[in-house]
């Protein structure tokens, strides 16, 4: 099976006012976008089960206020409030299992 290689798309790029000619690859042109971190969107860092919640949808909360916790490998986490805010959404209820990297609550400045 032969392998088709695509010729690569010479580009012109500006940084900082000066002009660069360079050849983009295919995986380069087909990677994932960098998106900057929400910080109020709260993720779980760690699979869990979620055991209490402190705070409900329009809440005021300040920076360090306990929004719920996470159990996870025997051990309770505290998931805290990164700056004052009002919660805008609490995406999981008590109990739940949650997977790493799942939303758990969105805060609002």
């Amino acid at each position: 099976m032969e392998e088709q290689n695509e010729a690569p798309v010479l580009k012109t790029l500006i940084i900082d006012n000066i002009k660069y000619k360079t050849t983009l690859t295919t995986k380069y042109q087909q990677r994932k976008v960098y998106e900057p971190i929400d910080q109020g969107k709260i993720k779980s860092f760690i699979p869990g089960t979620i055991r209490k919640i402190f705070v409900k949808e329009g809440a005021k909360v300040k920076q360090g206020t306990q929004l719920l916790e996470l159990e996870a490998m025997k051990m309770l986490n505290s998931i805290v409030a990164p700056f004052d805010g009002v919660v805008d959404k609490v995406n999981v209820k008590t109990g739940d299992m949650v997977a790493k990297n799942i939303v758990l609550v969105e805060v609002k400045k």
